[in-house]
C-alpha cells in the first residue's frame, strides 16, 4: 500500500490531454490537494468557462481494454489562468507542457518565492531537460528535487466529438517507464514506482536523469521517420494526406533509407550519451521489450539480444523486418475475412489554421525537431559528428523555409522562431561538466 498523498499538494502545468489525465491519475491517493495552471489564452479561458460550470470536476476514460478500470473523475482544488496568481502552498509541481518551454514556465513560476516546492517532475523531457530545469531554478536548487520520466505514460487527446475540455481519452498506455532524480537519494522515486505500478505500468529507476531520459523510443524513431522528405511533404500538405505514418512505401515513409537513417541517429545519439556517462541502449530490445513487441517468428531472441553488436546493415535488415511485422498487430486475432487488425495505418496529422489565423505546426515532427536540434548543438560542442541529425533537421528547416514562403513569415505564432538551443546546449555541458562528471575531465575531451 503506498503512502497516502505521498507528493504532498500538486500543481499541474499544462492543461492539456495529458495534464487532465495526470491530475486525475494522481488524485488517487497521491496528493492531498490537486491543482492545474496553464498560461493564459483562448483555450485557458474556455477551459476556465467549462471548470466553473461542472464545479471544478475533470475526468478521464480509459480506452485500453486491460486498464478500462483506471476511467475516473477528480475534482480539482484550484485552476490557475496564468501563473502570477500561484500561491505558495504546492510541494510538488508536474510539468505536463512541452519539454522546450521547460525553461520559460520554470521562469515564470517564480520558484525563488516558492517555498513550498520540494520537486518537480518532468513527464516528457528530452535528453539534458532535467539540467536544463536545475541551471534555472538558481539558488532554489539545492531544496528542489528534479525528477525526470523516461516519456509521458500513456498516449491521450480530447474527444473531438464531445467538444470539451474536462475529459481526457487515453488511448494507449506504455508498458515500462524509466525515472531518474537529481537527488543520488531520492524516497520520491520509490512512490513514483508504486503510482506507476498503480497503473499497471513497470517502472524503473535510472542512475541518473539523463539515462532515464534517453529511454524515450521517439527520440530515435520520430526524427527519421517524420523529418524525411516524404513525412514532410504531406505534414505541410494543404490537401489532405491519405498517407500513413508507420506503413511501408508508398503507402509511409518506411524504406530501406528511412530505416539506415535510423540506425545512424540511434548511434550518434548513443555517442552523445558515452561522453556524459550514461549507458546507451540496444535500440532494438528496446523497441521491442518496453515498446511494441513482434512474433519470435519474426525477430528471435538471439535477433534482439546481439543487435548491438551485428554490422550497420544487418542492423538495418532487422529493424526493417520490425517495421515490416508490425504492418497488423502481430497479437491479433482474424476475423471471419482472415484480416488481421491494422496496426501501422496512423494518419498524419497536418499543418492547420488556429483560431488566430496562425498557421500551427505539428506536435510531430516540431517537438522532435527542438529536441534533435539541442542534442545535436550539445554533440558540436562535445566535438561528436552527427551528419545523420544535421540532415534531418536540414530537411525540416527547408521545408519549413518553403512553407513560410508561400504562406508568409507573419502567419506562424512567434513561438516557432524563437530559437534559443545553443545557449541551451552550453547550459547542458556546463551543469553535467559542474555537477555529474567530476574527476572525468577526460569526457570534454575531443
Amino acid at each position: 500500500m503506498q503512502e497516502k498523498s505521498a507528493l504532498g499538494n500538486v500543481l499541474i502545468v499544462g492543461a492539456g490531454p495529458a495534464g487532465i489525465h495526470v491530475a486525475v491519475d494522481l488524485s488517487k491517493g497521491w496528493s492531498h490537494r490537486i491543482g492545474v495552471a496553464n498560461r493564459k489564452g483562448t483555450h485557458t479561458q474556455r477551459l476556465q468557462t467549462e471548470l466553473d460550470e461542472h464545479e471544478f470536476y475533470v475526468s478521464t476514460e480509459v480506452l485500453v481494454e486491460r486498464a478500462r478500470h483506471l476511467s475516473a473523475t477528480a475534482r480539482l482544488d484550484r485552476f490557475y489562468a496564468g501563473f502570477d496568481t500561484i500561491e505558495d502552498e504546492w510541494q510538488t509541481i508536474v510539468l505536463c507542457v512541452p519539454c522546450h518551454s521547460y525553461v520559460d514556465v520554470i521562469r515564470e513560476l517564480k520558484l525563488d518565492y516558492k517555498l513550498q516546492v520540494k520537486r518537480i517532475i518532468l513527464i516528457s523531457p528530452g535528453i539534458g531537460s532535467n539540467m536544463l530545469v536545475q541551471e534555472c531554478l538558481g539558488v532554489a536548487r539545492e531544496r528542489i528535487e528534479v525528477i525526470s520520466f523516461s516519456t509521458y505514460y500513456a498516449a491521450t487527446k480530447f474527444d473531438p466529438a464531445m467538444s470539451t475540455l474536462l475529459k481526457s481519452m487515453v488511448k494507449g498506455l506504455k508498458k515500462k517507464i524509466y525515472i531518474g532524480s537529481s537527488r543520488t537519494s531520492s524516497r520520491t522515486l520509490l512512490h513514483l514506482q508504486q503510482f506507476l505500478n498503480s497503473l499497471g505500468i513497470e517502472a524503473e529507476r535510472m542512475p541518473s536523469p539523463i539515462e532515464a531520459e534517453s529511454r524515450s523510443i521517439t527520440t530515435y524513431v520520430h526524427p527519421p521517420f517524420f523529418m524525411d522528405s516524404f513525412s514532410l511533404h504531406e505534414i505541410f500538405s494543404l490537401t489532405r494526406s491519405t498517407k500513413y505514418m508507420y506503413k511501408l512505401y508508398p503507402e509511409g515513409p518506411v524504406t530501406p533509407g528511412t530505416i539506415r537513417s535510423m540506425v545512424r541517429l540511434w548511434k550518434e545519439i548513443s555517442s552523445v550519451l558515452i561522453k556524459f556517462g550514461a549507458e546507451p541502449m540496444n535500440l532494438l530490445k528496446f523497441m521491442n521489450d518496453d515498446n511494441y513487441s513482434v512474433q519470435e517468428q519474426s525477430l528471435s531472441r538471439s535477433d534482439i539480444e546481439g543487435f548491438v553488436q551485428f554490422d550497420e546493415r544487418h542492423q538495418e535488415y532487422l529493424l526493417y523486418i520490425r517495421y515490416a511485422s508490425l504492418l497488423i498487430d502481430p497479437f491479433s486475432s482474424p476475423d471471419e475475412q482472415g484480416h488481421y487488425r491494422s496496426f501501422a495505418a496512423v494518419p498524419y496529422q497536418q499543418v492547420s489554421l488556429d483560431e488566430h489565423g496562425k498557421w500551427v505546426i505539428p506536435r510531430v515532427p516540431y517537438e522532435d525537431y527542438r529536441k534533435l536540434k539541442l542534442l545535436y548543438q550539445v554533440g558540436q560542442a562535445l566535438q561528436i559528428p552527427m551528419p545523420q541529425a544535421s540532415t534531418l533537421m536540414l530537411n525540416f528547416e527547408h521545408q519549413l523555409g518553403t512553407f513560410l514562403e508561400q504562406q508568409g513569415a507573419d502567419t506562424l505564432p512567434s513561438e516557432l522562431v524563437h530559437d534559443r538551443t545553443l545557449e541551451e546546449a552550453k547550459t547542458i555541458i556546463l551543469e553535467m561538466q559542474t555537477h555529474n562528471l567530476k574527476g572525468r575531465e577526460d569526457v570534454f575531451k575531443s
